[in-house]
């Protein structure tokens, strides 16, 4: 009696082992399969869209890019565009200005003098300024090979714009016997000089 129960113990202890370890891990029913896909292809989206919206575009850059002009334009002398499409320069106040075939009223170039000769020297000039030339205005020496003692004479009254007038430098020829020439500069009230100079040239013989 004692040996069938132990025997009746022994089997059922085999067949509870054995069914224990038979027994595997059931599949997953078709509905929790379908739930972990679906949660899968959300990360993968979710992570798609991310790293494109991190991620920089980057864009070629066109090979027909105009380049710039090194060189820097010159600056024009113009200060006003008049109606009609007219441009206007800047006028000096004091400027001055003549005519080469007019110019030397009397002693021309090459003129023959003795040693010590006194002579007027006279200019024609012209007020091609923008102001009127008054008292002050007159020649200066400009420091040319000889002063030859001249002492230039008054402008007498005034000048106007455009105006034409002669004037004069006194002068006394040099005793040593050559070739001398002085030149002479407008200069206004302030001694400021402007325009260009007038010469005078003789023969000392």
């Amino acid at each position: 009696m004692m040996k069938l129960k132990l025997l009746s113990l022994v089997i059922v202890t085999t067949l509870l082992m054995s069914a224990c370890g038979a027994s595997t891990p059931s599949a997953p029913t078709p509905d929790i399969v379908l739930a972990r896909t679906s949660a899968a292809q959300t990360v993968v989206a979710e992570f798609t869209l991310t790293a494109a919206a991190f991620t920089p575009t980057m864009e070629p850059l066109p090979t027909d890019t105009p380049v710039p002009p090194t060189e820097t334009p010159s600056t024009p002398i113009v200060v006003a565009t008049l109606p009609g499409g007219i441009t206007a320069t800047p006028i000096l106040c004091d400027s001055m200005t003549f005519d080469p075939l007019t110019v030397d009223v009397n002693t021309q170039d090459g003129t023959v003098m003795t040693p010590n000769q006194a002579f007027v020297k006279t200019w024609k000039i012209k007020n091609n300024g923008s102001c009127v030339w008054g008292a002050g205005y007159g020649l200066i020496y400009g420091g040319y090979t000889d002063l030859m003692s001249g002492l230039p004479q008054p402008i007498v009254g005034v000048v106007a714009i455009g105006q034409e007038v002669e004037v004069s430098v006194s002068f006394k020829a040099p005793a040593k016997v050559g070739q001398y020439l002085s030149a002479w500069i407008m200069a206004n009230a302030k001694g400021i000089t402007f325009g260009k100079p007038v010469y005078v040239k003789i023969i000392v013989k």
